[in-house]
This record gives structure tokens, sequence and C-alpha cells, in this order.
């Protein structure tokens, strides 16, 4: 007898937030959808873990219960030079913290109660077929076909996925590495903090547990004349900016071992391959000051459900989809990842990064505009 092989109409490779949200959209309207998720929930992940205000309405939509979690909401700036200058604003729409472990968990669990098939601890081989015929899966947990796949598997992109050749290296021919660590410290509950350093800058803001993520972007290249040791880059390289040496020497570490993630690369941006959906960082790492992420995976996955569940009643063809969902994420996303880039050059720069803050603070009015374009509206 043949090994049974099942059948879906949208497999997602990647359970993290944008696979989960996309998963959670389309079973709410009765459609088969399977995730492969090579992790098992809950799980520790790299990231600022700050959600701007404009997704709440949609997570709640979701069954996320925001209110309930007395999550930290947050609406105070603060952004620091390694010269000892530190710029205070306001962040207007603002945000709220919660940590990838809780999140993701949660969607995990919504997901699976409106009858996603969330596959754990599955690494996805090979994805074979096209739009007209269907795809065939391959998979750790055995073979699956399905009507469309979907690419959610974050900044790593697998060999089945080929890119287009002038997104391959990356915008500023620089390797990144993101560290977190989630620690306890005497920190207000609505601010969150900026701290820059050479080639790179840090995030502290609060999550859920009583916990502060701290999580910061640097080249490679730090790592590296550091002699790959991370303890030692951050005394050589970050402790340079006084209030993150505070943080570092005066807070408590729930893990003294960070998380790392490397050969992260800020790619230009590409929503398909080869009849391939992707949303989320697999459509293109986004720039940590392009504004919050996590906001922008969580769009992303609205943006595709609507098409998708266009195209699975018949109301439009794969490529009309695909089409769609292009035109509604430059239109969603293309200014603020523009200003993203931008924005990134002015940072991890000791004398530029100083001039740009003291100039800033003269001027609170293009501040507020620097910070309105890293928010979107309410969705």
């Amino acid at each position: 007898m043949g090994t049974r092989i099942e059948h879906f109409e949208c497999a997602i490779v990647g359970g993290g937030l944008a696979g989960l949200c996309l998963a959670i959209q389309l079973a709410d309207r009765d459609v088969s959808v399977v995730v492969f998720e090579k992790g098992n929930y809950p799980f520790h992940k790299v990231c600022g873990e700050y959600i701007s205000m404009e997704s709440w309405p949609f997570l709640e939509s979701l069954g996320l219960p925001l209110a309930e979690l007395s999550l930290p909401k947050i609406d105070r700036l603060g952004i620091t030079s390694d010269r000892g200058f530190i710029l205070n604003h306001s962040l207007g729409m603002g945000g709220f913290g919660i940590s990838r472990y809780s999140l993701d968990h949660y969607l995990f669990e919504i997901a699976s109660r409106k009858g996603a098939h969330v596959i754990q601890e599955c690494r996805v081989m090979d994805v074979q077929g096209n739009p007209a015929d269907g795809f065939q899966v391959r998979t750790s947990a055995g073979d699956f076909t399905s009507k469309v796949v979907c690419g959610s598997y974050g900044k790593y992109t697998p060999q089945f996925v080929h890119l287009h050749e002038n997104n391959i290296s990356n915008t500023d021919n620089q390797n990144y590495i993101g560290i977190k660590y989630h620690i306890q410290t005497d920190f207000p509950a609505n601010r969150i903090e900026l701290h820059n350093f050479s080639d790179g800058y840090c995030g502290v803001s609060k999550v859920d547990r009583d916990w502060y993520c701290l999580c910061y972007l640097t080249t490679a290249r730090n790592l590296i004349e550091n002699g790959k040791d991370v303890k030692q880059m951050e005394e050589a390289v970050l402790f340079q900016n006084p209030f993150l040496k505070n943080y570092f020497q005066n807070s408590k570490f729930i893990n003294p071992q960070p998380l790392i993630i490397s050969n992260v690369q800020f790619n230009k941006k590409q929503t398909d391959s080869n009849g391939i959906f992707l949303l989320g960082d697999a459509a293109g790492s986004i720039t940590p000051l392009c504004g919050n992420g996590m906001s922008m995976g969580i769009r992303a996955s609205k943006l595709l459900a609507e098409q998708l569940l266009f195209l699975f009643s018949g109301k439009q063809t794969y490529g009309q989809a695909s089409q769609n969902y292009r035109r509604e994420w430059d239109a969603a996303f293309g200014t603020r990842i523009r200003a993203g880039y931008h924005l990134q050059k002015l940072f991890g720069k000791s004398r530029t990064t100083d001039f740009a803050l003291r100039t800033l603070d003269k001027f609170p009015w293009l501040t507020s505009k620097l910070v309105a374009l890293t928010h979107g509206d309410v969705f």
C-alpha cells in the first residue's frame, strides 16, 4: 500500500506571526489549510517585540484577547547617541509590547482551535508544481498536495524558493546579526528606546511577564573583529554608548545566553516566487526602522488572505490574485520601507547620529513626521 498524501487548499511554510495570522483567516472561512513549522511552540525568536497600535483591532478580530493580557502600552520614544545625547519624543499612535514566545503560542492555539492543521517540528524539504496543476510539498512529516503554497519562513530563504537575481544581494553590501535578550530592569513601561553604537543600534522596551526586550542589530564585521565573541563585542562596542552600558551592567538577564541570528540581509522585496506567495520577512527582510516589522507582517497576512479568498471562491485567477496582492502590498508598505532605508543610514555612525538627533531635538514637528512614517493606519 502506498503512503497516503494529504491534500489542502493552502499550505503555509512557516508558522511565525504572518503565517499563523494567514492560517486563522483562511480557517475562519472554511479553507482547508496546513502550516508547517520547524519549531515547537512556545519558542523564542530574535525580534524587537514592539507592535504598533494599528494592529490591535485586527489581532482582536482573530480571537486574541489583548485587552485581557495586561500588556504595556508604549507611547514615549527615546533615541540616544554614543556621545551621550538623548532625544525624547512622543510616539503618537504608539504601540504595545508582547514577546514572540507568548504571541506566537497564542496564535498557534487559535489557529488549531479554528481548524487549521499546524504540524510542529516539521521541515519542508521541497516544493514542486505550479498554479495550474497544483503543488506537491515534501516534508519531514510526509508528502502533501495543495492548490496554493505561501512562504512565511522568515529571513532565511529555503533552497526550493528562487528569488529574482537582483534581490539576492543586499542593499548596502552588509551582513548583519541580530541578538536578543530578555531582561528585568528599571525602565518605564510606556517607553521604547533606541540606542546607537558603531555600526548598529539596540532597542529596549517592555513586553509581558515583567520582561523587557533588549534586541540589537549590528554588522557581522563587528563580531568578527572581536574574535566572534558576543560578550567581548558588547563590552568593546556597545558599551561605548553610556546608556547601553548602564542597561547591560545594571539589569537582570533572564537567560545570560543571547538568542542570535546571523547572515541577515535587507533585500529588495518580492511577493511571489514561481507561484509561491511570500509574506512577512520571506518577502524580503524588513529593516527595523521601517516601523515595526511585526505589524507589517500581520497586515501582509490580511492583504494576502483577502486575495486568496477571492481566488478560492472563483472570483479571480491565480495571476490576478498575485498581481493584486503585489499592488496592495506596495500601497501599504512602499513609503514605510523607503523611509526606513533612509532613516537607517542616520544610525550607527557616531558623528552623523549625534548631529541628527541634536537637530531633530530642535524641530519636534520634523521628529513627529518621521515617527508617523514608521506607523501605518489602523486596519
